[in-house]
């Protein structure tokens, strides 16, 4: 594969199920060495994409291409230079350690003479040298997940194909595991991930947030935090939380507002003149307020800000 050539490129790929959109006309590019992330909640089209470019789902309409290779002319030959990782962990518990490294050695024809130091790179990388003859059913969440990356890899492919993988994994695993990920991309494999969790957004290069099949933003975590929140951000902490999120919602200034943890979260034009005119609001309605303060958006705020109902309206209008 050529270097300047991206490692997966898609150009206006759409995927229908009947009359259900999956995928919506979507274009996009992941360079060699690169993290892109696929950011959205459970519907939003990743895992279809995924599969799309895994060569396992022929797209309705559109192209792609993963490692120079169109997925729909020739999938059999993409699937030898790609590493897939399900959100399931395509395991067999009823198999020790050694035994699903040494299966899946076979699924991805790593020649015999190699399978004893593939073996022992993945045993090391995953911390799971001494457990070879460990039930897999036995194992930790986090450390199956482990161990389903080190099969994904086992062939040393140039680009992996990580479908929400740390689903229901531990925050401590889950961030060992995008340790592994940046080792590997060090090393210059190119990784695609989907995730609905945002702090691990943050460890991608880029991302493309997606909504209803279709990418709503594009760009690195910073850029996206920059560019595309429709105003600033204030933090407003009241009591009680559900009426002050009503009274904020459609009053004048206020571009959008929602709930955060314990405290809600207003888009606003400019915070200076806003700050004493939403206390003054709150307070005249009974409510009790505690705090207002500017604060720097999340990718959380940037995605709610793209994707909620009011932006929906607007962009059907």
């Amino acid at each position: 594969m050529n270097r300047q050539t991206p490692s997966v490129e898609a150009e206006h790929l759409t995927k229908r199920f009947g009359t259900f959109v999956a995928v919506d006309d979507i274009s996009f590019e992941a360079e060699r060495g690169e993290i892109f992330g696929f950011l959205g909640p459970n519907g939003s089209g990743k895992s279809t994409t995924i599969r799309i470019l895994c060569g396992l789902l022929r797209p309705t309409l559109g192209r792609a291409m993963v490692a120079g290779i169109d997925v729909v002319a020739d999938p059999e030959a993409v699937r030898q230079h790609i590493g897939y990782m399900s959100q399931k962990f395509s395991l067999y518990n009823d198999l020790r350690v050694a035994e699903n490294l040494t299966f899946y050695a076979g699924l991805y024809s790593v020649a015999k003479k190699d399978l004893p130091g593939r073996v022992d790179w993945v045993l090391r990388m995953a911390g799971l040298r001494g457990r070879e003859n460990t039930p897999t059913s036995a194992l930790p969440v986090g450390w199956k997940q482990r161990l389903a990356l080190g099969c994904a890899v086992l062939h040393r492919p140039p680009i992996l194909f990580l479908d929400e993988p740390t689903s229901g994994v531990d925050p401590v695993s889950r961030r060992q595991f995008w340790d592994l990920i940046h080792e590997m991309t060090g090393e210059g494999v190119t990784v695609f991930v989907t995730t609905h969790y945002m702090d691990e957004a943050e460890y991608c290069n880029r991302l493309a947030l997606l909504d209803r099949g279709r990418i709503v933003a594009m760009g690195t975590p910073a850029d996206l935090k920059s560019r595309y929140m429709k105003g600033q951000l204030l933090l407003v902490e009241c009591e009680p939380l559900g009426p002050a999120l009503e009274s904020l919602q459609g009053a004048p200034g206020i571009k959008d507002a929602a709930v955060f943890g314990s405290s809600l979260h207003v888009v606003v034009g400019d915070a200076s003149s806003s700050i004493p005119i939403i206390r003054e609001m709150l307070q005249g309605k009974g409510f009790r307020v505690k705090r207002i303060e500017l604060i720097p958006p999340s990718l959380e705020d940037v995605f709610v800000s793209l994707t909620s109902p009011r932006q929906a309206q607007k962009d059907a209008a």
